[in-house]
């Protein structure tokens, strides 16, 4: 039984930022907080997130001293991507309200956080933001989003190889998933599973007549062929800027938001890719919000979610201009079965020893303080007659405890 076990606030208060695991760490880059200056050209901002210690900490920015160096940092963006390699986190695509959308990939070492721009080759893919990236071996992938100089939606599949770091358009056959942006794609198996996103009836221009397809679209990676697919009878609303990830061989996704029925989701289903159907899952806990533009990465067995926006309380579900940005951050476990009321699985076990350890000096001051309490009173009931018939003061020792550490329903046509 799926299990919402724990809620923190305080976080970096971000929207349509990019994350990715590594080891039990998540790294969050950039996005974008309203009310925040995003004119003032600046370092994209790097937060890690300890699942075994529930911190957040913002790592320092890096120290730019050469007319070459500061291309090396990509700047504060929203609408990117992220993928790891190994130990190199890729970013890729975004934009920003003064340079505009970017195509330029940049390299992240977790291993002495330092950033660098691989020099590519080949067809590098336009500039856009609201693409999605996924990783099959050593390999990202590259579909959709919103291109700035053709100033429309794409279906286009681009694939670099992180070995020779070559750009290539893939020349995929069968009939493609419609233009679209803010969709999710999800490798499991071979294959690239495509959901959601926003569309338009009329192609790939944005013509403001919006439709959110809700129809699974498959990608062979062995072939280059899009795939045909049976319709499925029970499927969640279409919507984007939602949340999708692989977990057993099977996708789920989280949240989102569709503009035609003016309405943000929360609810999370499962799909199987094998009978290739819907199912509604109902974690037990109190998850999140319904919101859109969230993160989430899976660390062992729980999926972590952080951050996106949310609609007023008081404005309703779905008013575009009355928006809540959220510094929250939920954990959602696949492992609770008997102990629901745990706070994590066994991936995040390592947060138990901490507290044996605060409980333990706890019992050891409290330990002390009575012990030279008792050796005080000792000694003055065995002084002299004459100073025993004066009033001796025993001073008591404050028992010391250590405190705990701060912690639009469309169907495709």
């Amino acid at each position: 039984m799926l299990h919402w076990t724990v809620h923190l606030e305080g976080g970096p208060r971000r929207v349509n930022h990019a994350a990715v695991a590594v080891g039990h760490k998540v790294y969050s880059f950039g996005g974008y907080c309203s009310g925040e200056d995003y004119e003032t050209l600046r370092q994209i901002d790097v937060h890690v997130f300890n699942t075994v210690s529930l911190r957040w900490t913002k790592l320092p920015p890096v120290r730019t001293g050469g007319r070459e160096r500061p291309r090396e940092v990509p700047y504060m963006r929203y609408g990117h991507t992220a993928v790891l390699v190994e130990d190199t986190i890729y970013i890729w695509g975004g934009r920003n309200d003064t340079e505009g959308a970017c195509n330029v990939l940049y390299a992240f070492d977790v291993n002495n956080h330092r950033w660098f721009t691989p020099k590519i080759s080949g067809t590098v893919p336009g500039a856009r933001d609201g693409h999605s990236a996924c990783v099959l071996g050593k390999a990202m992938y590259i579909f959709g989003g919103y291109e700035q100089l053709a100033d429309c939606f794409s279906n286009d599949i681009h694939k670099l190889d992180t070995t020779t770091m070559s750009w290539s358009l893939i020349n995929a056959r069968g009939t493609p998933a419609r233009w679209r942006d803010f969709h999710s794609a999800t490798i499991i198996g071979t294959k690239m599973f495509v959901f959601g996103g926003r569309a338009d009836r009329f192609g790939p221009f944005h013509s403001n007549n919006e439709i959110y397809c809700n129809k699974i679209k498959v990608f062979d990676t062995e072939t280059n062929c899009w795939l045909n697919t049976p319709t499925t009878q029970v499927m969640p609303e279409g919507r984007r800027s939602h949340s999708a990830f692989a977990y057993n061989g099977e996708l789920y996704i989280f949240g989102g938001y569709n503009a035609r029925l003016d309405r943000h989701f929360n609810d999370l289903w499962k799909f199987n890719p094998e009978g290739f159907f819907w199912k509604k899952v109902e974690p037990k806990g109190k998850g999140p919000c319904p919101r859109r533009r969230q993160c989430c990465c899976m660390v062992g067995d729980c999926i972590i979610l952080f951050g996106g926006t949310s609609p007023c309380p008081e404005q309703g579900m779905g008013d575009e201009f009355n928006l809540m940005d959220h510094s929250d951050l939920y954990i959602l476990d696949f492992t609770t079965k008997q102990h629901p009321a745990r706070p994590l699985s066994h991936q995040i076990k390592p947060l138990l020893p901490f507290w044996r350890r605060v409980l333990w000096k706890g019992f050891y001051f409290c330990h002390l303080a009575l012990l030279g309490q008792w050796v005080e009173n000792k000694a003055g009931q065995q002084r002299m007659p004459a100073l025993a018939q004066k009033p001796v003061t025993v001073q008591n020792h404050p028992q010391v405890t250590p405190s705990p550490a701060s912690a639009r329903g469309h169907v495709c046509p």
